[in-house]
């Protein structure tokens, strides 16, 4: 098992360095673990990561990118894109315009190309993602489109109906737990101070989004968020920039010169040329 292969690594006396993914309760344990060898650690651990839109934004351009976001790897991501904030006069144009981008989204075993959700990695995560369904329609969020079960034509395997809730809050369950699953939450906000308030109102810090016509702007709102990374105006892959969390999200930084230096330990000489 993991945790047993883990801890003896962490205790290991001749282990310098611990590089983590996973759970920040996990990377909290390994860190604890750590002080007595005083292991340096590398932890990229849980995220509730969100996607502004701005009241300039496209719309119709930015919602399927958002969708990505949010269902990457089936939802099963650190860096999934599962909170949107949306204007308030924009609300309704949101909803339905994340309902048809979810419609869209093709759920099945991942060996068809054209899947786009595939399954949950175990019995126990597509229930816990069922769990956290339930709780957002228990706690009065508006189900927008899918909903608890599976998707009609998948009777067995852990498959989960790719899920969007409206009108959410920021302190629902929905709105503040790390689901892993395909549930996106729609929250309004009033302007941008308020979107990034809402948005850094969290434990997390792993990642966010920003969509805006005016790239300034939507610039500003990136670097106020608390995230150790903020794609603007889209999704990209850039494995030369450092990539890691703020707050509970983890310690260090991977990828680049940032990542590689985790790995170093300066030394210091001091007169290697002088002689007596």
């Amino acid at each position: 098992r993991g945790d047993v292969v883990g801890a003896a690594i962490t205790r290991h006396p001749d282990i310098a360095k611990i590089s983590f993914t996973g759970s920040t309760a996990v990377g909290k344990a390994i860190a604890r673990g750590a002080v007595d060898t005083m292991k340096r650690v590398t932890l990229e651990l849980g995220g509730k990561s969100p996607t502004v839109l701005l009241d300039d934004a496209d719309f119709a351009r930015a919602m399927p990118l958002a969708a990505q976001a949010a269902v990457m790897n089936s939802g099963q991501a650190c860096i999934a894109g599962t909170r949107l904030r949306v204007p308030p006069r924009r609300v309704g144009e949101a909803h339905e315009l994340a309902v048809s981008a979810f419609h869209d989204l093709v759920v099945g075993p991942t060996r068809d190309p054209r899947v786009s959700v595939g399954p949950m990695v175990t019995r126990t995560q597509y229930e816990r993602v069922q769990g956290y369904i339930r709780k957002g329609i228990e706690e009065g969020a508006t189900l927008l489109t899918g909903g608890p079960g599976r998707p009609e034509g998948l009777e067995r395997g852990y498959f989960v109906r790719p899920t969007v809730f409206g009108h959410v809050r920021n302190d629902m369950t929905i709105a503040r737990e790390e689901i892993f699953g395909p549930v996106l939450s729609i929250i309004p906000y009033r302007d941008d101070d308020d979107a990034i308030a809402i948005a850094n109102d969290t434990p997390y810090g792993l990642h966010a989004y920003v969509f805006g016509a005016d790239l300034a702007r939507a610039n500003r709102v990136a670097a106020s968020i608390q995230a150790g990374r903020v794609f603007v105006n889209g999704l990209y892959d850039a494995p030369e920039a450092p990539f890691g969390g703020f707050k509970q999200s983890g310690l260090g930084r991977e990828f680049g010169v940032f990542g590689l230096e985790t790995y170093l330990e300066p030394q210091a000489i001091m007169g290697h040329d002088k002689r007596l």
